[in-house]
């Protein structure tokens, strides 16, 4: 067995986000100038990224913020998949009530979960500018990825997340992959974020990455239409095709989000540490959201892997 010099180490302990992870890679010495660069050739208007520090429980961490243009700004993490092309006109309203609640997520799921029961409920007039937002299916995201100037290899790692991502919501929703559709807002923020931790991973050269366990939350997200429980399906479905261990933590809520759980689907190449390791670099990661008794930053380890 070869010594592989490139191993991350993800510690799932505080639970994963898509924004977390970029905000650790780039921690970890991944050139966010490279980022921009590579970002910049996404066929992809209306975005843009912002890169800081912040201080979370006591640990500097790094933040990262996929801000986007007015008319797109719904700072939803994770994308809003809808049912399919019948219910997608009928929502785009929905976000952007919201679009301030950085720090609570509590409503990004209802999105994702509650499309169907929206139906007519609202005055057509609520519509009238919905109709001109577009809906992406996989294919139209697999499109963007392959339309960009992205390593293949980073390609490669974005679409198998968008993959993972795409059939566990399909699952959820008794669509498939090919037809589940989601909202366009959710989408750019989601291809960004998912790009990113692909050109990151890529930038710093790693090839195996280990993942334990994910520390999950408990408890309901409150919807507009009834109550979610955590973990929502889209990660249940995640973690049952990606085998992923889940370990319950004493936090009431979401730990662990759709982006987050479909990285780890897709990209872990292990979840076992290795016998020996030697800590090459430390990343530490922002989430956005407080939650008492968990640290709030997901902490990634580049090591040498001793065989």
């Amino acid at each position: 067995m070869s010594n592989h010099q490139h191993t991350l180490i993800i510690d799932g302990t505080s639970g994963i986000s898509g924004d977390m992870t970029v905000a650790a890679l780039l921690d970890l010495g991944a050139s966010e100038e490279h980022l921009r660069e590579q970002l910049a050739t996404l066929p992809v208007d209306g975005f843009t990224i912002a890169v800081t520090r912040v201080n979370k429980h006591g640990i500097d961490a790094c933040d990262f913020d996929v801000q986007l243009a007015e008319e797109l700004e719904n700072h939803d993490h994770d994308m809003a998949w809808l049912y399919g092309n019948e219910a997608a006109a009928e929502h785009t309203h929905e976000h952007a009530h919201h679009h301030h609640d950085h720090d609570e997520h509590e409503h990004v799921h209802c999105h994702e979960h509650d499309h169907e029961a929206h139906g007519n409920d609202h005055g057509h007039e609520d519509h009238h500018h919905a109709h001109h937002h577009h809906h992406r299916s996989l294919a139209d995201v697999t499109a963007i990825i392959n339309g960009s100037q992205l390593s293949d290899g980073a390609k490669r790692r974005a679409l198998a997340i968008f993959t993972a991502l795409a059939a566990a919501e399909a699952k959820a929703h008794g669509k498939t992959p090919e037809t589940v559709m989601f909202h366009e807002v959710g989408a750019v923020d989601s291809i960004v974020d998912v790009c990113s931790v692909a050109i990151c991973l890529d930038d710093l050269g790693i090839e195996d990455i280990v993942v334990e366990s994910l520390s999950e939350g408990h408890g309901t997200i409150r919807c507009a239409h009834g109550l979610m429980p955590i973990p929502v399906p889209a990660v249940v479905n995640l973690c049952q095709a990606g085998n992923i261990a889940l370990t319950p933590a004493p936090v009431a809520g979401e730990l662990v989000t759709p982006t987050g759980a479909a990285i780890v689907a897709a990209l872990r190449t292990s979840e076992h540490l290795p016998a020996r390791y030697r800590i090459e670099a430390v990343g530490y990661g922002a989430g956005k959201r407080p939650y008492e008794g968990c640290s709030g930053t997901l902490r990634c380890l580049l090591v040498h892997a001793n065989a």
